[in-house]
């Protein structure tokens, strides 16, 4: 059973679709697991077009504040479905259910199932992570030979990267108000591409940056990639991010192209294999290189 759709996009690669037997309602790729049934839902309000990601951040922000939980868990169909393994994690209390929860409600299984939590805060580590998930449902070698191919895409594309040339400065919003930048593993595939993300380090959280901040930084390319949200739901809301005065003055802004609309509820959001395609669409972008990106990327340029 997954939890965790980074975490279903892996036992799927390494091979083990057909093993699984339960998924989060996020748990949407690969296609074909219509029939796999769905054990989470969510209590705050996603985007349908009426709301906004301020009134969402403070949706959030509310129910994180009273202690309560932002999704749901059907425990009796679970318990129905009897797991042996659990796939889940505590890396993000936004992205999907609690680890508490889940280890609680694991403990009164007969037999108790392993909870697998998947915590990665790089690209190493998500690749790492195929193995872990590889070992817990015996599916080793295939795990390997997954992470092995997954590192060839990696230096394929780490092979157009001047490391002796400073690279242009990438603001890369999570969120579009607040603006949150990127953190965990995005400041890592920044600068492995070859570019600078002064307003967050490798391996911090995400965090809001201010108007200031962001001026201040100068970035020369800017990436929108708010975690969770399609193209078409980016596009809605865009306008209320580049009318605002600062944004005028970032460089980025100044010459067309220099700025790209990339689908966060597919790509660089979730540490699971799909990371490795993010990475080559941002080699290709920031060194013209077309052809390492991957075919079909979701990506609208401004």
């Amino acid at each position: 059973m997954s939890l965790l759709p980074s975490a279903t996009e892996i036992l799927c690669r390494i091979g083990g679709s057909s093993l699984l037997v339960g998924r989060s309602h996020e748990c949407d790729f690969p296609v074909g697991l219509d029939h796999v049934p769905i054990l989470t839902g969510q209590r705050t309000p996603s985007f349908t077009g009426e709301g906004s990601s301020l009134e969402i951040d403070r949706s959030v922000r509310a129910a994180l504040a009273a202690g309560e939980s932002l999704y749901t868990l059907d425990i009796d169909r679970l318990r129905a479905l009897k797991p042996d393994v659990i796939l889940t994690q505590d890396l993000c209390e936004v992205c999907s259910i609690d680890l508490p929860t889940v280890q609680r409600v694991a403990r009164e299984l007969n037999p108790t199932p392993t909870v697998v939590s998947l915590n990665p805060k790089s690209v190493w580590a998500v690749l790492d992570d195929l193995l872990r998930v590889g070992e817990a449902v015996g599916l080793e070698r295939e795990a390997e030979a997954a992470m092995v191919e997954l590192r060839e895409g990696w230096w394929t594309a780490i092979d157009f990267v001047n490391p002796y040339e400073e690279g242009p400065e990438v603001l890369f919003l999570e969120w579009m108000n607040p603006t949150f930048v990127g953190g965990h593993w995005t400041p890592e595939l920044i600068q492995a591409a070859g570019a600078r993300h002064s307003l967050n380090a490798v391996g911090s959280k995400s965090r809001v940056a201010t108007a200031e901040e962001i001026v201040a930084a100068a970035p020369d390319r800017v990436i929108i990639c708010p975690c969770g949200l399609a193209l078409p739901a980016i596009e809605s809301e865009l306008h209320a991010l580049t009318a605002q005065r600062w944004w005028q003055v970032l460089p980025a802004s100044l010459e067309s192209g220099r700025i790209a609309l990339v689908d966060g509820n597919q790509m660089f959001n979730r540490p699971g294999p799909r990371l490795v395609d993010a990475f080559r669409w941002m080699v290709g972008w920031l060194h013209d290189r077309p052809e390492l990106i991957p075919r079909g990327f979701p990506v609208i340029y401004r």
